[in-house]
């Protein structure tokens, strides 16, 4: 008698994180528009972050990790932004890619003026964006929730995620 085995669908975050995996391997300076690349087919999908656990934090925004890969060098987390909160302004040590998932962020970009930072250009980022930068402490962006909904974004930084808090964000006086 023959029996039907059940067939393993991949979920759609599986599929992304193994397209983030490939993009890995792609050569250094363009790993960040890769890393986009991957990101951008999955965030439309409501489904994608089904199953995990992602809960907001009302005090400030909260990264949640998805996937760590120390030996390849980056860690993929969804980061989840109640109505009103933001990033500081910031440079980054490393490449990163991001894309929305879900609600609206703003994002803007300012030019170093000495040791400050100021604001030079404010962009929506809609569910389905996705951005991408090399490695400048010196190309300044602040991300923020100024909607009324809360708001989920997804990021892939070329670190392990135990070296976030050194390894990421260079962080300007605005």
């Amino acid at each position: 008698m023959n029996a039907l085995a059940p067939i393993a669908v991949p979920t759609p975050l599986a599929r992304l994180l193994a397209d983030v995996a490939d993009a890995a391997r792609v050569p250094l300076a363009a790993r960040d528009r890769a890393m986009a690349a991957a990101l951008a087919p999955y965030l439309g999908d409501p489904g994608l972050l089904e199953g995990r656990d992602c809960p907001c934090n009302p005090d400030r925004y909260t990264r949640h990790l998805l996937h760590n890969d120390p030996a390849s060098g980056y860690a993929v987390v969804a980061i989840v932004w109640a109505p009103g909160q933001m990033s500081p302004v910031h440079g980054h040590r490393t490449w990163c890619a991001f894309g929305v998932q879900r609600g609206w962020l703003t994002e803007t970009f300012f030019r170093p003026d000495g040791d400050i930072a100021l604001p030079t250009t404010c962009l929506a980022r809609r569910p389905g964006d996705v951005c991408h930068a090399p490695a400048d402490p010196r190309a300044i962006h602040r991300l923020a929730n100024l909607g009324t909904q809360e708001a989920v974004s997804v990021h892939v930084y070329g670190v392990a995620f135990d070296r976030f808090g050194d390894g990421v964000n260079h962080v300007w006086a605005a």
